[in-house]
């Protein structure tokens, strides 16, 4: 063997010996590891800034800002959402006009930016709102969540919520931010039709056979709101003063089942207060009861924009900063603001030590496992070509379905029923006349 041939030989030597040294490097890009080794080795090569990233979700997508200001990663994106500009800036709008084809190229294309673009190459988990049908177009309007308790049948529930699931995880969609699960102790309350009702025991029934239908999938579901999020008269986000064997009796049961029999991976927090501390920042909701007594090893997400409450609703912080601050410390996991500049509020306090290191890489580590754990690290992507019209048939029938089970006979004490037969015409008036309403958190429903 000449000099030449040596040379080439050791050069190829020295290319296999790097790339073995950089494939054992990084661990946590090797399938073939445990989750929590895999969550332990990235964790230890993130940066303050790439950490702050993974815990901070919003509406929108790469086009809004330019992919630059992602640089550092992100815990994900709701696509083709922005917000309305509501005074609490708490309402979105939803993009319902792109059909299933263009939101899949959407979110594969914000995945490759960040599985390609950014340094440890972390994908995103696009989330979106499915109480009773995917909010977007292309999709199945279901009956609305109160309809489908007054089915009392878990079956029915559970084949919708699977016909749902089949059609968010179509799209690449991995996270929904569902169900409702809080008990409507008042009807006056304005958000009573996304509940399943005022029986606890109904309530958690029908909430584990939606979201079991769901994490059976790999889709990560996000009970809501923790924890009652209904104050007197109806009035939602009000101070909450109930004593802990009330919450034990009613608010707390549908939350539970919904780890311990669904294995919910995530929940998220409520706007209002519980005995004067923040539903967002309150260490024993989320720290005592949900992650040591309860166990759960999710991440706790905020309502949209509810960690600035503190500031603004709450008055028990001075600021965003210390908001998020008491948010973080108290057992939140990721913060869900509704526009990107938002992030100038919060992250000051994890890089200027007001959140400790333990807390942040403990709700950095539940984020990362999940991640992990849906096989976004080795699937990113989605098959550009949806089974739509197949998914959309079977809605159809099952919606139908459970509308014919939900309806609800009363006792015709007055004999209103039947009507005369000297009856000749009856009036409707008002939109409701004109209008179909498909209920709260629907997208435009598929009339064919």
């Amino acid at each position: 063997m000449n000099a030449m041939s040596r040379r080439v030989v050791f050069i190829c030597l020295l290319f296999v010996w790097v790339v073995n040294a950089n494939s054992q490097q990084y661990l946590y890009k090797d399938k073939n590891q445990p989750v929590e080794k895999r969550v332990a080795d990235l964790l230890a090569r993130m940066t303050p800034e790439e950490k702050f990233w993974q815990l901070f979700m919003i509406p929108g997508d790469l086009d809004d800002t330019g992919p630059d200001q992602y640089k550092n990663g992100l815990f994900g994106f709701q696509v083709s959402a922005k917000a309305k500009g509501d005074a609490a800036g708490q309402l979105l709008s939803y993009n319902t006009q792109e059909d299933a084809t263009m939101v899949i190229r959407k979110i594969n294309s914000i995945q490759k930016y960040f599985v390609e673009q950014t340094r440890l190459g972390i994908p995103i988990i696009a989330f979106d709102e499915a109480l009773h049908g995917l909010v977007r177009s292309q999709s199945t309007a279901f009956p609305q969540a109160i309809g489908l308790a007054a089915t009392w049948d878990r079956a029915i529930v559970h084949q919708v919520a699977s016909d749902i699931a089949n059609q968010v995880k179509e799209r690449g969609i991995r996270q929904i931010l569902s169900p409702v699960v809080n008990i409507a102790s008042d009807v006056r309350w304005g958000r009573t039709e996304e509940t399943y009702g005022e029986d606890p025991y109904l309530t958690s029934a029908m909430g584990v056979a939606f979201m079991s239908a769901f994490e059976q999938r790999g889709i990560i579901t996000t009970p809501k709101h923790f924890v009652a999020n209904v104050g007197d008269g109806g009035r939602d986000s009000y101070p909450i003063h109930f004593n802990e064997r009330m919450l034990s009796e009613i608010h707390f049961p549908p939350f539970i089942d919904a780890i311990k029999k669904a294995g919910a991976r995530s929940i998220m927090t409520a706007y209002n207060s519980l005995d004067g501390t923040a539903a967002s920042a309150n260490h024993w909701l989320l720290i005592d009861k949900l992650k040591k007594e309860w166990g759960f090893k999710g991440f706790v997400i905020s309502d949209a924009n509810a960690v600035g409450g503190e500031a603004v609703l709450h008055y028990t912080a001075k600021d965003y900063e210390e908001s998020g601050a008491h948010a973080i410390n108290g057992g939140l996991d990721v913060i869900f603001q509704t526009d990107y500049e938002h992030h100038k509020l919060f992250m000051p306090a994890f890089l200027n030590g007001k959140i400790s290191q333990a807390r942040i890489d403990d709700a950095v580590s539940r984020v990362l496992r999940a991640k992990f754990e849906l096989g976004l690290f080795e699937h990113p992507y989605v098959t550009e070509t949806p089974n739509n019209i197949q998914l959309l048939q079977q809605g159809k029938a099952t919606a139908l379905d459970a509308a014919r089970k939900s309806f609800v006979l009363l006792k015709n004490e007055q004999q209103a029923l039947p009507l005369s037969k000297k009856t000749k015409t009856i009036a409707l008036i008002g939109p409701d006349a004109v209008e179909a309403r498909l209920g709260g958190y629907a997208g435009e429903g598929y009339k064919k």
